[in-house]
């Protein structure tokens, strides 16, 4: 039974829908209580999942029995969640497949014998005709004479208006009622006697009173409901339906199907699941979508306003968006004579606004040679030699090393990358193991990847490389640093035997997409795995506010699948630019600022809609601030919250990711060198340290300037010994894991460009 909760849902099938329901039933067999862990960092529990599900029960019996119990708490809680979840988009997916799979079967039945009809006015003029002039004569001797190809031609024009009108539908219908019927019904019936279903809004109740109608007669085998049953009416029975679902009138009193009912109530469930109307009790995604709002709004409003730099009056923020609008349009209206890859004007049905193509960009003088001088230097590098020079150099996985278990450092950290290697280049965890002359067994891998190489874990070595390489940048070399990222998705093959793969239309095949954030020096700092039909404005939301890195992202470019008008809106709420490339351009209409000037702007008239109706904005203004607040607003340094610094704190050294503009905070810009003997400065400081990606940052004055000699260096860690320079202080010896400063009171470490090439020159970084 442990084996099957741990078990990870299969496709989507009646089978795995089956399966998952009975792990969700096993779980809440245990009856834990509700609130268990609510006392206990979620980070915490985290790591107690973790470590039961790597376990194996031989393994779990071995521990003391309060030990072994919290571990499989923390396990049966998290999976509570977690199987609930998968519930919910398994109900999704398979009404989705009912109603693709009976469109799909009658149109390819429908093809087979389908002709298209041509000259259908001509045919309509010559039938008239010929009825005009012979009204008393046979049809079969005046009309099918008059139309070329005669009898034939008539019955593929009356078929073919059958394949493409009501009947087409109505067919449709018909076969999804019996592939519904005849399979999925038993895995949706049994699915909603383990879920429980809610909603915040009372426009959404039929559908709910629906499904307990439904709950009610799941083991009846009545065509239709009782005579005198109450049968709620909502949305899913309009249109083409009605007329399956309920009976005629005139040939008797109205009834209604219960197998077609129920059909429309599930597409109408899942409609309002994917946009939150309706949510689910103890589910983690599908929860109830009030609770990602900030509770305490109402009593710390003037906070929330103040967090997203907006002013509590609505007047003043329309005021502000109107005047920016007006300057906007005006500096546009002037320079439009000027802008030769710009032009609009009317052209009726392709649209106003018209785009010359961009030229292309040339080819930097010195790339050849640059790419020429790297060949020659270091030639073909491994790529598992370019891993473990990353870990040397950043430190990513010294917090893993450093942590709970009975393995080395180095042991955990050579099978780590093994492990990273594996997956990030698809060879396989065997294949790794068997080719690799490192004495890790297959085994030992596995478990090393089940134990620790979490998301969580992946995302933090991201984030920490990302840091370093910022970090390692030297100015004068690459420029100044970016605010700017861009934003797209790559879609991946993958097999039908879990339920995250789908049909992609755009790029055909099944398969998962990958969103990336990657700034302008191509680093990629932040990826997140979504299915082929979520919404990419989500996508570039969560990747600019949660990637965690020093980068403050202040623009994000995006194609046309990643805009849209809320995620305008969002945007300009959170305090960053989305920057589209939208591919039906020319359509686009621009919202004039104020009613009453028509003559303003008139170089863009033709391009010019309706005014903004500000007087709604004023009305919804308190609740956009209110669902703003509650996009999770991350800290401005990642790791920041972990060590407990304020927020004052955070945005003292956020400054150092905006091209190092920023002159709060006080540190040493240091090469780090990895040979023995060589010497540092480095600058001590009173007050703690904020942790960065593995690296030290703080936002106080130097009290004192010393000179570190590097001792040793082992897998993981450099030995140091410091000299201060006032000499009112004894030398001391620390411990670097890996970037990571055993000492709270050490600056930055920085990775210069030239230093990151080369291990044999200590350079020495000065004062900013």
């Amino acid at each position: 039974m442990l084996a099957l909760i741990k078990s990870v849902p299969g496709n989507v099938s009646l089978d795995s829908m089956l399966t998952e329901i009975r792990k969700l039933r096993a779980v809440r067999a245990v009856e834990l209580p509700d609130g268990l862990f609510g006392d206990v960092a979620p980070r915490v529990v985290a790591a107690w999942r973790a470590r039961a599900a790597a376990e194996s029960p031989s393994h779990l019996r071995d521990h003391p029995d309060p030990l072994m119990l919290v571990l499989l708490a923390a396990l049966l809680h998290h999976r509570h969640g977690e199987i609930t979840d998968t519930l919910v988009e398994l109900l999704i997916s398979t009404v989705h497949r009912i109603g693709a799979r009976a469109d799909k079967k009658v149109t390819e039945e429908l093809v087979n014998t389908f002709k298209r009809v041509t000259g259908k006015e001509n045919i309509l003029f010559a039938i008239a005709e010929a009825s005009l002039s012979s009204p008393d004569d046979p049809v079969r001797q005046v009309v099918y004479p008059a139309v070329a190809g005669g009898e034939q031609t008539l019955r593929e024009l009356v078929h073919e208006f059958k394949t493409k009108g009501p009947v087409y539908r109505r067919t449709v219908q018909t076969t999804l009622k019996a592939s519904y019927s005849n399979d999925y019904r038993r895995g949706l019936i049994a699915l909603l006697g383990v879920l429980e279903f809610r909603s915040n809004n009372d426009t959404h109740r039929p559908v709910l009173d629906a499904l307990d109608l439904s709950r009610r007669y799941a083991d009846s085998r009545l065509t239709y409901f009782p005579a005198g049953e109450t049968v709620p009416t909502h949305k899913g029975l309009l249109g083409d339906w009605t007329e399956l679902v309920f009976t005629d009138p005139a040939k008797g009193p109205r009834r209604v199907v219960r197998g077609v009912y129920e059909i429309c109530t599930f597409q109408a469930l899942r409609d309002s699941l994917r946009c939150k109307e309706i949510w689910v009790v103890g589910a983690e995604k599908w929860r109830n979508p009030d609770e990602d709002l900030p509770a305490d709004f109402e009593a710390q409003r003037a906070a929330h306003y103040a967090a997203l730099r907006k002013p509590l009056d609505p007047t003043a923020f329309i005021d502000q968006l109107r005047e920016e609008m007006r300057a906007e349009l005006a500096a546009l209206d002037t320079a439009l004579p000027k802008l030769g890859w710009l032009e609009i004007a009317e052209r009726g049905k392709n649209g106003p606004i018209r785009l010359t193509d961009l030229d292309a960009a040339p080819e930097p003088r010195n790339l050849r040679r640059l790419k020429a001088e790297v060949r020659t230097r270091w030639g073909t590098v491994p790529l598992i030699d370019m891993l473990k020079e990353a870990v040397l150099r950043t430190g990513c996985l010294a917090t893993t090393a450093a942590g709970r278990g009975d393995l080395a450092p180095e042991v955990l950290a050579e099978r780590l990358m093994l492990a990273i290697y594996a997956y990030g280049t698809n060879t396989g965890i065997r294949a790794i193991a068997g080719s690799a002359h490192n004495g890790h067994s297959e085994d030992d891998i596995r478990y090393v990847r089940r134990r620790y190489l979490t998301t969580e874990l992946a995302r933090t070595i991201a984030v920490e490389i990302a840091n370093a390489t910022f970090a390692a940048r030297e100015q004068q070399v690459w420029g100044a640093g970016s605010t700017a990222v861009a934003s797209d998705s790559t879609h991946f093959g993958a097999f039908d035997q879990n339920i995250f793969t789908e049909w992609h239309s755009r790029y055909g095949g099944r398969g998962v997409l990958i969103y990336w954030h990657v700034e302008r020096k191509s680093m990629a700092i932040h990826s997140q795995l979504i299915s082929c039909t979520a919404s990419e404005v989500a996508a570039m939301v969560e990747g600019a506010i949660r990637h965690g890195t020093a980068m403050e992202v202040e623009g994000n470019y995006v194609d046309s699948h990643g805009q849209s008008e809320i995620g305008f809106g969002i945007t300009r709420l959170l305090g960053f630019d989305l920057l589209p490339r939208i591919k039906r351009i020319n359509k686009v209409r621009l919202y004039r600022p104020a009613a009453g000037e028509p003559n303003a702007y008139p170089r863009l008239a033709p391009a010019l809609t309706r005014p903004i109706r500000w007087d709604v904005v004023a009305e919804q203004y308190d609740q956009m601030i209110k669902y703003a607040a509650g996009v999770p607003r991350r800290c401005r340094l990642f790791g920041a919250c972990r060590l407990g610094v304020d927020r004052q704190s955070c945005r003292a050294v956020s400054g150092s990711a905006r091209c190092r503009r920023s002159a709060r905070v006080s540190r040493a810009r240091l090469a780090r060198s990895t040979s023995v003997g060589s010497v540092l400065l480095t600058a001590s400081v009173r007050t703690a340290s904020i942790c960065v990606g593995g690296l030290f940052v703080m936002r106080c004055r130097v009290a004192a300037v010393s000179r570190t000699r590097v001792l040793r260096r082992s897998w993981g860690s450099v030995t140091v010994s410091t000299t201060p320079l006032s000499r009112r202080r004894a030398t001391h010896t620390d411990t670097w894991l890996c970037g990571n400063l055993t000492r709270p009171a050490t600056s930055l470490i920085e990775l210069s460009g030239l230093s990151a090439m080369s291990n044999r020159t200590a350079r020495v970084g000065a004062l900013s």
